[in-house]
């Protein structure tokens, strides 16, 4: 029996010993990696709003903001981009979850007008060869120019203006629902002439 006690006790001590070693590491490692990881993610939205708006001299990220979409179920971050002071246009993040495998993560880039400049797909777990396609030329340039308030976003399928990507219905629609969430909710806090 006293074997039985001193057996438990050993393996309980030597899980706690492995327990703590393990999370003091975790943690190290977290701590470790925080401000690279932060710097990393502020590059890649950097870069994603330098590909959807020209010609601004601020750095948007650090005066972004968030807006509470027109349904009030979510928020898109904002990021303006200004010239001399003056307002030139706004890089929104926005997302959509109907995605064909799951969310659809784009950073849509809007003049003041309401018209896209650029639209970057940021993330998608979309099957390579279909969904991955809305990220070409031919998917993207139906949107460049265009105001979503004097087009109808939807895919043709249904009843739309855009030509979905062939065999990527799904994640033609959920692309196309991120824009026009972007656009409405852009919509709610700009008050330039449409």
């Amino acid at each position: 029996m006293a074997t039985i006690k001193s057996s438990f006790l050993n393996l309980l001590v030597t899980l706690t010993v492995i327990t703590l070693v393990a999370g003091l590491s975790l943690g190290y490692v977290f701590q470790w990696t925080k401000e690279p990881i932060a710097k990393a993610q502020m590059e890649k939205q950097l870069r994603a709003i330098e590909a959807v708006i020209q010609g601004y001299d601020n750095n948007p990220v650090t005066e972004k903001y968030k807006v509470a979409t027109p349904d009030g179920k979510d928020s898109l971050e904002f990021f303006p981009a200004k010239a001399k002071g003056e307002m030139i246009g706004i890089a929104v993040k926005t997302k959509s979850s109907k995605g064909y495998s799951g969310d659809i993560r784009l950073m849509v880039g809007f003049t003041m007008k309401g018209d896209i400049e650029q639209v970057v797909v940021i993330e998608h777990k979309e099957t390579p060869g279909l969904g991955s396609k809305m990220s070409d030329l031919k998917f993207l340039n139906q949107y460049y120019g265009k105001n979503p308030g004097q087009m109808n976003m939807k895919v043709k399928k249904d009843g739309g203006e855009v030509d979905a990507i062939t065999g990527a219905t799904i994640s033609s629609r959920a692309f196309s629902e991120a824009v026009q969430v972007a656009y409405e909710t852009f919509q709610t806090v700009n008050h330039g002439p449409n």
